[in-house]
Order: C-alpha cells, then sequence, then structure tokens
C-alpha cells in the first residue's frame, strides 16, 4: 500500500479534480471543492510552503465529510451525483499522497496551530516589527518616555519679518 501511495502524482490528481470540480461548479454543486483544489495547485508547486501543504491536506481531509453529508442531503441530477462522488473518491488517494509528501519534506500534520501549538513560526508578520518587538524593532512598551518641551523662540532677523503686501518673499 505505502508504495502505492508514493506512486501517486499529487499534482495531476489535484489536477484532475481542479477540472472536475470546474466542470461541476455552474451547477448546483459543493461550492467549497474548486477553491479548495485552486489552492491544492498553488500547495503543491510551492517547494518551501510546507504549511500550505499542511493546509491543504486538512481541508482536504476535513471536505470528504463534507462531501458526504452534502451527497445525503441534495437530490439532484444523477450525472451531478456521479461527478461529486467521484471527486469524492479521488479525495482520498488525494489525502494519502499530500500526507506523503508531507512526510518527504520532514513535516506532519501537527505544526497547524490547532490544539495550543501558537508560539510556533508564523507564515507572516506586521510590517514594522509590530509582530513580536524582536529583531532590532522597538515595541511600544519599550520607548523611554520624553518629556514635552516648549519650541524654541523665533531668531530675529529678515526671515521674520512681514513682507510688504504685493511683494515676493525670499525663502
Amino acid at each position: 500500500m505505502a508504495e502505492f501511495i508514493h506512486a501517486l502524482d499529487p499534482s495531476k490528481l489535484v489536477l484532475a479534480e481542479t477540472v472536475l470540480s470546474f466542470a461541476i461548479s455552474p451547477f448546483s454543486s459543493p461550492s467549497y471543492n474548486l477553491p479548495i483544489f485552486l489552492f491544492g495547485i498553488y500547495a503543491q508547486e510551492n517547494q518551501e510552503a510546507v504549511l500550505s501543504l499542511q493546509v491543504f491536506s486538512s481541508l482536504v481531509g476535513v471536505s470528504m465529510i463534507f462531501d458526504i453529508i452534502w451527497l445525503s442531503q441534495n437530490e439532484q441530477n444523477w450525472f451531478l451525483k456521479l461527478f461529486s462522488a467521484l471527486i469524492l473518491v479521488l479525495k482520498v488517494p488525494t489525502f494519502l499522497a499530500f500526507g506523503s509528501a508531507l512526510r518527504a519534506r520532514g513535516a506532519q500534520f501537527s505544526g497547524l496551530g490547532v490544539g495550543g501549538d501558537l508560539g510556533g513560526p508564523t507564515v507572516w508578520s506586521m510590517p514594522g516589527g509590530f509582530s513580536g518587538g524582536r529583531d532590532g524593532y522597538q515595541t511600544v512598551d519599550e520607548r523611554e518616555p520624553q518629556t514635552a518641551r516648549p519650541p524654541p523662540p523665533p531668531a530675529p532677523g529678515p526671515i521674520n519679518q512681514p513682507a510688504a503686501p504685493g511683494a515676493y518673499q525670499t525663502v
């Protein structure tokens, strides 16, 4: 079974499911499948984004449950139900192939931020260093209080004298 999973091409599986989801998207079909598989194409192409693979694999796993609920609740054309069932069946090897790809990249499903793993690395950070106050940025609490100083009095001279009406001023 493990050899079969390693032999699967995740990019072809995601592409086939994207095409099938696109083909039934104008009709009464699960609206979440096409965006999930479009994200899967991105996640599969981006070699550095392990978190994207984790999120996509999780979305595929959860959407299988939603597909079963959707198929049981909706009475529709047998042709659309066939396509939806085919997408559901293809999600199983897709989930397994992406899980295998995650293990090959050295990651697993543990870093999704579920269950208290909120202190791990982030995908993005706020501009200007507002994310944590590290890396040379100064947080608001670390600033020293500044006392308000009155502005210095204007220096006497021709610059501060009012100009005659209609005359040009030099700077």
